[in-house]
């Protein structure tokens, strides 16, 4: 995948999609080929992180104790205090609330063990406890949080989910097409790394808009008026057949 062919693709869909009254999402799906999902190894499950953000607001929330307590109430946007968890794990409404409006946990290393103990049932199914692979895992003596946050602001989470197929929001159609672009080669150059083939493991990259028709990077769109030509082309090329009298019809 190239960027010339990434910018062609984002050009045509941005071209045949209607404007809408809100901004739409940029949709990567990266088609895979010769996958075996029953084998773990071969099952995609990493983050990314982004160039530049895909433009969704995304909020962090914090299991420290009181060591860090304070610097991660200046960044995040909920903090919880260890000595609070056992509030939280007896109240599931509101902590299925908060879980729903978080996109990324971070936690303190030691506090691990406790966080499992109260929140795992809770986090672990949804996929959003502190994870080490996001860099969400942190020592208590951490110096400064407000780059991780950052970080993880521009951070997605690819997966396959079953299916030979990664889908992900790489960006918004108001978002500039080469911002757009070094997103998708950041998400592709993992995809291809994680694969067991590499190349011959993909099969193909689609982009489309929210509610756009897809379109095939490195392919060469039909749009509609051309597919009329064509039509109208083969229509004038039709053999003109012949009635019962043996006279050829004038009409096709």
């Amino acid at each position: 995948m190239n960027k010339t062919d990434i910018l062609e693709t984002l050009k045509s869909a941005r071209e045949n999609s209607k404007k809408r009254n809100f901004a739409q999402s940029i949709d990567l799906i990266i088609n895979l080929k010769g996958i075996d999902l029953k084998k773990p190894e071969q099952n995609i499950s990493t983050f990314v992180t982004l160039p530049y953000s895909a433009g969704k607001t995304i909020k962090i929330g914090a299991f420290v104790s009181d060591e860090l307590q304070n610097k991660a109430k200046e960044v995040c946007d909920i903090v919880i205090n260890k000595k609070d968890f056992s509030k939280y794990s007896d109240n599931l409404k509101e902590l299925k609330k908060i879980a729903k409006n978080i996109d990324f946990f971070i936690a303190q290393a030691n506090l691990m063990t406790d966080i499992a103990k109260f929140f795992g049932k809770t986090l672990g199914p949804i996929g959003k406890m502190p994870n080490p692979k996001a860099g969400a895992v942190i020592p208590p003596n951490a110096v400064e949080l407000k780059p991780l946050v950052e970080k993880l602001k521009r951070t997605i989470r690819i997966q396959t989910k079953n299916e030979q197929a990664i889908k992900a929001i790489i960006g918004k159609e108001n978002m500039k097409d080469e911002e757009i672009t070094e997103n998708i080669l950041a998400v592709y150059n993992i995809v291809l790394h994680s694969v067991p083939n590499e190349i011959h493991s993909i099969k193909k990259s689609i982009l489309k808009l929210t509610m756009g028709k897809p379109f095939v990077v490195g392919q060469k769109p039909i749009i509609k008026e051309e597919s009329k030509i064509v039509k109208e082309v083969k229509k004038e090329e039709k053999p003109k057949r012949k009635n019962k009298a043996g006279v050829k019809d004038e009409k096709n």
